[in-house]
């Protein structure tokens, strides 16, 4: 397999979405008893971003994947790592209706942002959002019982902030990622 990493934080993120059950009660899978289920609850959907260098992750839950979801998603997440003094370059995504409708890409346009997209039928090509996936429903998803859906959504930004300045990355020599950047706002050293 051929690894790559972009040479500096904004030069790439990576945008993909994952679907969640929406969570009404512990069922099946705290209690063992597959007649223990909850019928209809729906679904909600999890963004998530992730710079290629520096591997800085942003999430946010979303009702659903829409186009005006995405819209929202990609505006909060530029904002967020310009708050950390990455100016985001480019994007790649998947070839999702979201991600190909009009509104998402003039929002591109108006944030000066270039959009690629995932070849089609290749998963690894945007491999550093899917990995970052599997770790979020390992660690946070369904590393702990909810009661409900909001207990596990207000426990994500709790989740981010673990992920980005305190677990060591194997993929970026074992160092959070936030020490990857390299600007006078980061404070990592001082951060507890």
């Amino acid at each position: 397999m051929i690894r790559y990493e972009h040479e500096a934080p904004g030069d790439m993120l990576h945008i993909d979405t994952k679907k969640l059950g929406r969570i009404v009660r512990p069922s099946h899978r705290v209690t063992g008893n597959r007649r223990d289920s909850v019928n209809g609850a729906g679904w909600e959907t999890l963004f998530v971003a992730i710079d290629d260098h520096a591997r800085i992750a942003f999430t946010a839950m979303h009702p659903d994947e829409k186009k005006h979801e995405a819209v929202a998603f990609l505006h909060n997440a530029l904002a967020y790592y310009e708050g950390l003094g990455v100016r985001v370059k480019r994007l790649l995504t998947d070839n999702g209706a979201a991600f190909r409708s009009k509104e998402f890409a003039a929002a591109c346009k108006a944030l000066g942002v270039q959009h690629k997209f995932t070849r089609p039928y290749r998963p690894q090509t945007n491999g550093k959002a899917e990995r970052f996936i599997q770790s979020v429903l390992r660690e946070w998803a369904y590393g702990w019982t909810y009661q409900n859906s909001a207990e596990r959504t207000n426990a994500l930004a709790s989740w981010q902030h673990h992920y980005n300045w305190h677990r060591p990355h194997s993929g970026i020599g074992h160092i959070a990622p936030m020490a990857r950047l390299k600007s006078a706002n980061n404070l990592l050293t001082v951060h507890t």
